[in-house]
C-alpha cells in the first residue's frame, strides 16, 4: 500500500502544478499575444523575398535579399516614370560583374593592385621559363638565339594581345573586380541551397578577369608559336626547334590544367614559390654543369646567361613578397638574389662526396 499511496501523491503534485500554470496562461494570454503581434513584423521580415523569384522595389540598404557568397540580381527593368526598378532572380552576375552589399549585380570598374599584375606576370613567367629551357635543352648553336628570341616575341605578344581584347577593349589596362578571400577563386564550391532542396547556381568569375586572362594568354602563346616558330624552325634553324615545339604542345596544356585547379592556391603563395624554384634550379644547374668556382662560372655566356636569368626570378620573387611597400627597407633586399651563387660556390668544396668519403674534409 505504500508504493500505490507514494504515487497517488506523485500523481496529485503533477496535476496541481499543470493546472497551476494553465491558470497563469490563462490569465496572462492578453499580453502573450500583443508581444506575439508586435514582434511579427521583426521576425518576419525579408522572408517574402524569394531568391527563385524576380524582386520588385528598392532592395533596403543592408539586406543581403540573395543567399550565399556569390548570388546577385541582375537589373531587368526599370521603368523612367516609377522609382522602383525589377531584378531578376538571384544566381550568377554577367561576367565583369559582381554582387554589392544589396545583392545587385554591379560592373566591376576598379584597376587591378601591383600584387595582381606581379600574379599575372608569374603565371606569364612560369610559361616563359618552360620554353625556355625546352630550347636550351634540345637545341645548340648560335641559332638558339632565334628560338629564345622568337619564345621571348610570342609570350610578349600574347600578353600585349590579351590585354588589348580585355575591357576596356583597346587599351594596356583592365578592370578588376578585385581578390577579398581564397574562395573567390572557387564560387563552384558556394552554391547555397536556401530551402534544402533546390540549389542556387551562381558559379562565376568572381576574381574577373584574373582567372581566365591566363586562359586567354596561353591560347595567344600557342597561337603564335604554332604560326611563327615552326618557320624559322625549318628555314634559319635547320629544323632544331622541332623538340622544344613539341614539348610546348605538352606543358601548356598542363599549364593550364594546373591554373583552373590551383588558382587561387598559387595566387597567395607564388612570391614563395618563386624563389624556392628559383635556389631549387639555381644549386640543379650548378651541379649538373660542375660549376666549382668563379672562373668556371664566367668560362661560358651561356653559365652567366642562366644566372642572370635566376637572379631576375629571385628578385621578382621579393619584389613579390614585401610588394615594396617600405621601398627604403625592401629595395635593400634585392641584394640577396647574389647570396645563393656566392653560398654555393664557398661551401662547395665542404659538399663534395668524393672528398667527404676519402676524409680530406
Amino acid at each position: 500500500m505504500a508504493p500505490l499511496m507514494k504515487f497517488t501523491n506523485v500523481t496529485e503534485n503533477a496535476r496541481s502544478k499543470s493546472s497551476y500554470i494553465m491558470k497563469v496562461y490563462r490569465e496572462f494570454k492578453p499580453f502573450f499575444c500583443i508581444i506575439l503581434t508586435m514582434s511579427l513584423p521583426t521576425l518576419t521580415e525579408g522572408s517574402d523575398i524569394n531568391p527563385f523569384q524576380p524582386y520588385y522595389g528598392e532592395p533596403a540598404i543592408g539586406q543581403r535579399t540573395c543567399p550565399g557568397l556569390y548570388c546577385g540580381r541582375q537589373q531587368i527593368f526599370n521603368n523612367t516614370y516609377i522609382d522602383n526598378d525589377t531584378y531578376g532572380s538571384c544566381g550568377a552576375c554577367p561576367r565583369g560583374n559582381r554582387r554589392n552589399n544589396e545583392s545587385i549585380c554591379v560592373p566591376c570598374t576598379s584597376s587591378p593592385i601591383v600584387y595582381d599584375w606581379l600574379y599575372i606576370g608569374f603565371m606569364v613567367v612560369l610559361s616563359l621559363g618552360l620554353h625556355l629551357f625546352f630550347i636550351d635543352f634540345f637545341s645548340k648553336g648560335y641559332r638558339i638565339l632565334i628560338l629564345l628570341g622568337a619564345a621571348i616575341v610570342e609570350c610578349s605578344g600574347a600578353v600585349i594581345l590579351t590585354l588589348l581584347l580585355i575591357e576596356p577593349r583597346g587599351q594596356l589596362q583592365i578592370h578588376t573586380c578585385g581578390v577579398q578571400m581564397l574562395s573567390d577563386w572557387y564560387t563552384m564550391l558556394n552554391n547555397p541551397t536556401p530551402d534544402y532542396t533546390n540549389t542556387l547556381h551562381c558559379t562565376q568569375e568572381a576574381v574577373y578577369p584574373l582567372y581566365t586572362i591566363i586562359f586567354i594568354i596561353y591560347s595567344f602563346e600557342l597561337l603564335l608559336m604554332m604560326l611563327f616558330r615552326p618557320i624559322l624552325s625549318v628555314k634559319l634553324c635547320k629544323n632544331q626547334g622541332r623538340n622544344s615545339i613539341y614539348a610546348a604542345l605538352y606543358f601548356l596544356p598542363i599549364l593550364v590544367l594546373f591554373h583552373a585547379v590551383f588558382a587561387g592556391l598559387v595566387y597567395y603563395s607564388f612570391p614563395h614559390i618563386l624563389i624556392i624554384t628559383s635556389l631549387v634550379t639555381h644549386a640543379i644547374h650548378f651541379a649538373y654543369s660542375e660549376i666549382e668556382s668563379p672562373k668556371k662560372l664566367i668560362s661560358k655566356t651561356r653559365h652567366l646567361v642562366i644566372l642572370l636569368a635566376h637572379w631576375l626570378c629571385h628578385a621578382f620573387g621579393i619584389i613579390s613578397l614585401t610588394r615594396l611597400a617600405n621601398p627604403s627597407f625592401n629595395l635593400p633586399m634585392l641584394s640577396l638574389v647574389l647570396l645563393p651563387v656566392v653560398f654555393y660556390l664557398s661551401t662547395e668544396k665542404f659538399t663534395e662526396p668524393c672528398r667527404i668519403q676519402s676524409g680530406e674534409v
